[in-house]
């Protein structure tokens, strides 16, 4: 473990840390709850949010599109996704509970919002990559939801990043599908796959 997580040049990147997702009561909650229970998710986040700004990294969220009125109806292309959790169940919904950021999980001075996303990359058609470049960063940490469908890890890679994965500080709706975003997926893409412990070791350190 000789690389190291240089403070100027790592961030650390929150993907959808909305409601919905994270809260008792949100709409894809029940879906998540089992493994992300397992795998101390909540918790998890926290810790490595914590010790990112401990360590002064950048914290950057990564938001999904909010649902409003007349998305995607005259779409040529809505994915499977975009049908059933925006046209259907308004899943994080502008102005309502579901689409706000879970109060443990909220911007605070110094992070950066990027431009909301609307499928599966937090990169496709936002600025992601220009704030990154703007504050000089070269390696990203990637945590939230969800593992298997998530995107934003492989395309940071192809865009050139050194990409790290934390497998317990993100969930899904099956733990197959755990299995697959970090056994299968994860390795042909990112450069380290870690756990939340691990991490945090590694940043007090200042290697990996």
């Amino acid at each position: 473990m000789t690389d190291t997580y240089d403070p100027t040049r790592t961030a650390v990147l929150l993907v959808d840390p909305y409601n919905d997702f994270l809260s008792e009561g949100g709409k894809l909650w029940p879906q998540a709850k089992p493994v992300a229970t397992d795998v101390g998710l909540l918790d998890n986040l926290r810790a490595v949010v914590a010790a990112g700004r401990q360590a002064h990294l950048q914290i950057l969220f990564i938001p999904h599109r909010r649902w409003q009125k007349g998305d995607y109806e005259d779409w040529d292309h809505p994915s499977p996704s975009q049908r059933v959790h925006g046209q259907q169940r308004h899943i994080f919904a502008l102005g309502t509970w579901g689409g706000e950021f879970h109060p443990d999980f909220r911007p605070a001075d110094g992070d950066v919002i990027a431009q909301e996303h609307w499928a599966q990359s937090g990169f496709a058609n936002t600025d992601l990559d220009f704030q990154l470049k703007q504050h000089g960063i070269t390696h990203v940490i990637v945590i939230g939801m969800l593992a298997n469908t998530c995107t934003t890890g492989r395309y940071a890679m192809e865009l050139g990043y050194h990409v790290t994965l934390v497998r317990d500080a993100t969930a899904a709706f099956e733990p197959e599908m755990m299995h697959a975003a970090h056994e299968l997926n994860g390795p042909a893409y990112a450069h380290t796959i870690t756990t939340t412990a691990e991490l945090l070791q590694a940043l007090e350190k200042g290697e990996h």
